[in-house]
């Protein structure tokens, strides 16, 4: 039995990662066909580097979804405390309707903030598919805090205020170190949403602005060149290696915040109830 689990988790994680594995080593092979391994080379990558279109389609893509990322996670946070705020009927509405955008099929949202662009007469550009990958992002975010600020033990921010501190003081000092992990979780997802995003960004964008994904359509009617390959293996690479320093930031401040909220209890810092709100 224990052997059939490890088979299956084996082959699951094979299915997933042996695709981005060939992927990675045809981006050394000499040859163009993925076919054929002709020797072991760099000249991909340094070609890539040489690509006026790729580097101007990787620098929107990275430009906007950092920028996305940050936009969006500062309103989900924001959101996210009002939404957990709120009596139990309004922030059940709310949240359904929150889901409704991530149930939706990407070329209804993409046509759809098409349609409202023109209508208001908005340029299409580097603009709107910011504020497009703005839109889409938010929904995951929310849905990464609100779990976060469900954990939080309320009387955390209530014996905040009881000692002193202001509201302002009591989010930054207690709610924000809480709810952290769902906030890095939500930056991270909807920075990788941004990087695969294509439907949205096709319909949204103009002329002189596309991103990787548009720029790769496009490709794919002339055939994939190895550069793409060697892209690919560059951004994997670097995705990999930030989820690695994040985790093991987050593993490192967990025992610290364990320590400190045990101190804190035999220092009486947390009191009863009294019936604040966030």
């Amino acid at each position: 039995m224990r052997f059939l689990k490890k088979s299956y988790v084996f082959l699951i994680f094979a299915f997933l990662y042996a695709p981005i594995l060939v992927l990675i080593v045809f981006s050394f092979n000499e040859s163009k066909s993925r076919a054929n391994w002709e020797g072991f080379t760099l000249n991909w990558y340094m070609e890539l580097f040489q690509d006026r279109q790729i580097m101007s389609a990787l620098y929107y893509t990275l430009l906007i979804a950092v920028l996305s990322s940050i936009i969006a996670t500062l309103i989900g946070i924001i959101a996210s405390i009002g939404i957990f705020s709120m009596k139990k009927v309004p922030q059940s509405l709310v949240l359904n309707v929150n889901y409704l955008p991530i149930l939706n099929p990407d070329i209804v949202t993409g046509i759809s903030l098409m349609v409202l662009f023109i209508f208001t007469k908005i340029p299409l550009g580097f603009v709107t598919m910011l504020l497009a990958h703005i839109t889409f992002n938010i929904p995951y975010v929310i849905l990464s805090i609100m779990p976060k600020l469900k954990q939080m033990n309320k009387h955390l921010y209530e014996a905040a205020l009881d000692l002193g501190a202001t509201p302002m003081e009591a989010f930054w000092k207690v709610i924000l170190p809480e709810i952290m992990p769902g906030i890095i979780t939500g930056f991270l997802l909807a920075f990788t949403l941004s990087l695969d995003d294509f439907v949205i960004s096709f319909f949204t964008t103009g002329s002189g602005v596309n991103n990787l994904s548009i720029v790769i359509y496009g490709m794919a009617r002339r055939g994939i060149s190895p550069k793409i390959n060697a892209l690919s293996t560059l951004m994997f690479i670097s995705v990999l290696l930030l989820l690695i320093i994040v985790n093991m930031r987050m593993s490192k401040d967990n025992p610290e915040r364990r320590t400190k909220i045990e101190k804190d209890k035999e220092n009486n810092s947390y009191l009863p109830d009294v019936g604040h709100d966030i």
